[in-house]
């Protein structure tokens, strides 16, 4: 059997009136706007603003409630994303869509896969995954299961699967997430031999200084409508944030305030070592205080802080409140007063199936089900902190998975703070969500700081270390580098450590 391959022609897109309704809930209300072949575009809105809903309309992932979609000027309605990869339109889903049990030459062809007579193709496929890979710069084998991979390799798969399918259009939704800035570089000079071949590219992404750099023209949507599109030139980070909000965005950061000298750290960790991911680590983060950890995908930051929590096995010394623990499950932590919200805000953070309430007291039933289980209780709590962590939800009986991934986290993060902790460690609390949600939860990040906890925030963006933190620790290869107080603190200088290219280690 041939393969078939969509044709190398570019693709033009022109939305008109386009409308979009799950039941009563009107999301997209009559958007219209046209994509020319050869463009970088960078799509801008909120969560919620209905940029990903029209891209799956485009992409065949949901039908379309009224309105209008062209493809080179011929009408389409696309009733499944095969249809759409026919014409050369290719989406790159946020969420990963891939089978975790099977491989990543098989993940690459899943549903396009080759053969030979009746027989699959393998050696073809592994071949030609190999291609795409290394187009991305991920050097895995392809026979390798995908549950093996971490989040960053997952990401550059997706990416190659795309690249694999002979995309014309392509969409990105959030492509960087998850990777270190030498993979962000790759993907860019990508994307730039892509354009140059005539492919459209639509660029979704809250990480504005990415937008600035890559996309040639901006269009911005905000409550299911179409705002503006201007060329990338003419605006600023600045204003492409308050087009996105709607209104004058103040400073993003909240001011740093000073921390209390305590005789005690609130957490102590001395020679902490998670065997092929972290060697004799040791610091300390103070009541008060927000302690940054910086590095590269694969520098071990995650994995430190599961072995803390019992996640993983892990050796060292550790003491909460100025006493010796032992943390062998996140039980534990919890009790001796150390929680983690994770960075797979859907995989290990949520169960985006149940309810806003169940999700928020998962980590403290025993103060929710004592004897039995009192959902008026639950509900109070729940009234509470939609109140307090700014969770927009019009039913307080919904799912998790139909809050937008900003609230998504602003649950989490109510979630994780629901036993009382005394250190809350945030990896990547702000992966996936907009500029107004971020802010929101740099300001909560702040007043938990305020209160007394000590917070630890894991970041791959450097920009968010240096406005939110006291003091950042670089790890790098398995090891604590460096920490570097507020006062040094550049891009170049937590780079220089995590790249091993710095003049001295503290």
């Amino acid at each position: 059997m041939t393969q078939q391959h969509p044709p190398k022609r570019s693709v033009a897109v022109e939305f008109e009136q386009v409308v979009k309704a799950f039941g009563p809930v009107q999301v997209l209300h009559g958007v219209s706007f046209s994509l020319e072949p050869g463009r970088v575009y960078g799509l801008l809105g909120e969560n919620g603003a209905g940029k990903s809903t029209l891209m799956k309309i485009l992409a065949g992932y949901e039908p379309i409630s009224g309105g209008t979609v062209r493809v080179n000027g011929e009408p389409q309605q696309f009733a499944s994303s095969r249809e759409a990869e026919a014409l050369g339109i290719v989406l790159i889903h946020q969420e990963f869509n891939l089978a975790e049990d099977l491989s990543v030459a098989q993940n690459i062809f899943l549903g396009h896969e080759k053969k030979k007579g009746w027989l699959l193709d393998d050696a073809a496929m592994e071949r030609d995954a190999a291609a795409a890979l290394a187009q991305v710069g991920l050097k895995v084998d392809p026979r390798t299961k995908v549950r093996r991979l971490i989040v960053a390799e997952k990401q550059l798969v997706e990416i190659a699967k795309a690249v694999s399918r002979h995309a014309r259009l392509l969409v990105m939704d959030e492509p960087t997430a998850t990777l270190t800035p030498g993979e962000t570089d790759r993907l860019f000079r990508l994307i730039a031999q892509l354009r140059a071949d005539g492919v459209t590219i639509v660029y979704i992404s809250h990480k504005l200084d990415e937008v600035e750099r890559v996309t040639d023209e901006v269009i911005v949507m905000r409550d299911g409508r179409f705002v503006t599109r201007a060329p990338t030139a003419e605006l600023t980070r600045h204003q492409m944030a308050n087009l996105m909000v709607g209104r004058e965005l103040a400073d993003l950061y909240p001011p740093r305030d000073p921390v209390t000298v305590d005789p005690a750290p609130a957490l102590r960790v001395r020679d902490f070592s998670v065997p092929g991911w972290a060697e004799k680590a040791s610091f300390e983060v103070r009541p008060g205080e927000i302690l940054g950890f910086a590095g590269l995908v694969g520098a071990g930051r995650t994995e430190l802080f599961e072995g803390l929590l019992g996640l993983r096995p892990a050796s060292g010394q550790v003491e909460i409140g100025g006493k010796a623990v032992q943390l062998r499950h996140p039980r534990d932590a919890a009790r001796h007063g150390l929680t983690y919200l994770s960075e797979d805000r859907k995989g290990k953070g949520l169960h985006v199936h149940l309810g806003l309430r169940q999700n928020l007291t998962l980590m403290a039933l025993e103060r929710y089900a004592r004897p039995w289980l009192k959902p008026e209780a639950e509900r109070s709590a729940l009234a509470a902190a939609v109140k307090d962590f700014g969770i927009r939800t019009g039913d307080l009986d919904a799912r998790a998975s139909s809050l937008s991934g900003g609230n998504q986290q602003k649950l989490a993060l109510a979630k994780v703070l629901q036993p009382k902790p005394k250190v809350v460690v945030l990896d990547e609390p702000t992966r996936g969500v907009d500029v107004g949600a971020k802010r929101d939860i740099y300001f909560l990040i702040q007043r938990l700081a305020r209160e007394g906890l000590a917070v630890i925030v894991v970041s791959s963006e450097l920009m968010e270390l240096i406005g939110l933190c006291h003091r950042v620790a670089v790890m790098r290869a398995g090891r604590l580098v460096a920490t570097l107080d507020a006062s040094q603190l550049t891009e170049e200088e937590l780079i220089a450590h995590a790249t091993g290219t710095a003049a001295s280690h503290a």
